[in-house]
């Protein structure tokens, strides 16, 4: 073993802390000998099966206790204190009338292995099972503004009358770090018409759905039976760029026709589109969904495009790392069946996953 100095602000410095994460578990293991006051060692230099043993001591006190305990013999239970005392330059345990007594410097260590074995613990159990009723987890979503004005009424319903205590987050899908965030389980899940998810990670369809004209009721071209071709061009339009999606189909339906429109307005999302178009004589193709949540409280109607655009088929995303999660697998399930294009045919959700 070569041992360093002990030095807190050194990049591979173990401490304690508590996390729900594994990822956030370290244990720093410090100890006292006559040459080097302050010495750390990494968790690879340690087997953690030794460190059960040591528990079990201090709570036992005597080898024949841990030995039935942690179903070992005591000949094994004896040669993992010999291992666990030569790794750590300590006596630990000295056998006395009242059993196996801790040195000072096994008390020390008590305590931060202890939270360290438990916090080990309830990582690893976490992802065994999932109960929507008395879970208070929190999921960060990615969506569009669309995707916020179409999904979260729903999905919230959904967690009034399922998760009560669970809570989301909700955050752009336009962010650069997108994927990255996803890898790193800093996202749980997006949802929308995303290209850039397309590669690298797990996704299911939720759902196809057509563009469709957008304008106010009382719009001259709201009168007509059909929306001309050149009508459409010609009108005054509200163009959404909507970063991050695939949602600019229509832009290239028309130059494949040798068309343009004519645009007047440009915005970065969908957010503030229905007001506008509720107070002018603007126009704007959207999705057929987001159509259907705005038409009334501005308002507004449709007519179909006069000319044919590729429908966008919307999917959840998400990383393998959160794959088999069971809280995930409940959420995901729960928005399948929620949002799925057939319902009947949708795989039953329940509000406990796992075991």
């Amino acid at each position: 073993m070569s041992p360093h100095i002990y030095n807190e602000n050194h990049p591979s410095a173990y401490k304690i802390r508590k996390s729900k994460s594994v990822d956030t578990l370290y244990l720093n293991i410090k100890y006292c000998n006559t040459s080097d006051p302050f010495i750390f060692m990494q968790l690879s230099q340690i087997d953690l099966n030794l460190l059960l043993v040591f528990q079990h001591l201090l709570r036992e006190k005597r080898v024949s206790g841990v030995a039935r305990t942690l179903g070992m013999s005591q000949p094994a239970v004896s040669s993992a204190l010999k291992r666990l005392r030569l790794t750590l330059g300590d006596e630990l345990f000295l056998r006395t009338q009242q059993g196996m007594q801790p040195t000072p410097f096994a008390l020390q260590l008590a305590e931060p292995v202890a939270q360290a074995l438990d916090a080990l613990q309830l990582a690893l159990n976490v992802r065994s099972s999932f109960d929507a009723a008395s879970s208070a987890r929190s999921f960060n979503l990615a969506m569009t503004d669309v995707g916020e004005m179409y999904f979260l009424p729903v999905l919230m319903d959904l967690l009034d009358q399922h998760a009560p205590a669970v809570t989301l987050n909700v955050v752009s899908v336009a962010r650069d770090s997108l994927k990255d965030d996803m890898a790193a389980g800093r996202i749980d899940l997006a949802l929308g018409l995303l290209p850039q998810l397309q590669a690298g990670f797990f996704q299911q369809a939720l759902f196809r759905q057509d563009y469709v004209c957008l304008m106010r009721q009382a719009h001259p071209l709201a009168q007509r039976t059909t929306l001309g071709l050149a009508e459409f061009a010609a009108a005054a339009h509200v163009r959404v760029l909507a970063a991050g999606t695939g949602h600019g189909r229509v832009d290239e339906a028309l130059e494949r026709q040798g068309l343009q429109r004519r645009i007047r307005l440009t915005v970065p999302h969908y957010v503030a589109l229905g007001d506008v178009l509720g107070h002018s004589d603007l126009i704007a193709t959207v999705p057929e969904r987001f159509a259907q949540r705005v038409t009334r409280p501005f308002g507004l109607t449709t007519c179909p495009l006069p000319l044919a655009v590729q429908s966008s088929a919307i999917h959840q995303f998400w990383h393998a790392r959160l794959h088999r999660d069971p809280g995930h697998q409940w959420l995901r399930t729960m928005i399948a069946q929620g949002f799925g294009a057939d319902g009947d045919n949708a795989a039953p959700w329940e509000s406990r996953v796992g075991t």
